[in-house]
């Protein structure tokens, strides 16, 4: 398993499964609003949104990037995109749409090294693709 890079108070570092911020949510270390939970997934309300629905996906099993999911891994990403459709569906933004982002690596704009999903809706979405 590869481990990842964070962004700590001090700066970027090597960072491992002990101190993976998104680790230590998912062992309870650290409280986040969970919206949604199922065996291999943690769904919870990220604390700097970019839009009125903005909920971080991650599995509980570390993975660095989704570069590192393998053939092992496939069924956790399978479940990240099951929550999110649970995830839609709590938070009313099934009907009028949602957006899924997954960001790999630094130039991807990956700031946290656990692989994790970014839903947004709650408003129409913009950028630069449409």
């Amino acid at each position: 398993m590869r481990l990842g890079r964070e962004l700590f108070p001090g700066g970027e570092k090597e960072a491992g499964v002990e101190d993976c911020i998104f680790c230590r949510i998912v062992r309870g270390e650290i409280p986040a609003n969970k919206v949604y939970e199922d065996e291999r997934v943690l769904a919870f309300d990220d604390i700097h949104p970019m839009a009125p629905v903005h909920v971080i996906i991650i599995p509980k099993k570390h993975i660095a990037t989704l570069l590192d999911v393998g053939c092992g891994e496939i069924t956790d990403l399978q479940a990240m995109m099951a929550a999110a459709q649970e995830v839609a569906r709590l938070k009313k933004v099934d009907k009028k749409g949602f957006r899924v982002v997954i960001n790999c690596n630094e130039e991807g704009g990956q700031i946290v090294f656990h692989l994790h999903m970014h839903l947004l809706g709650g408003r129409k979405l913009r950028d630069g693709l449409n």
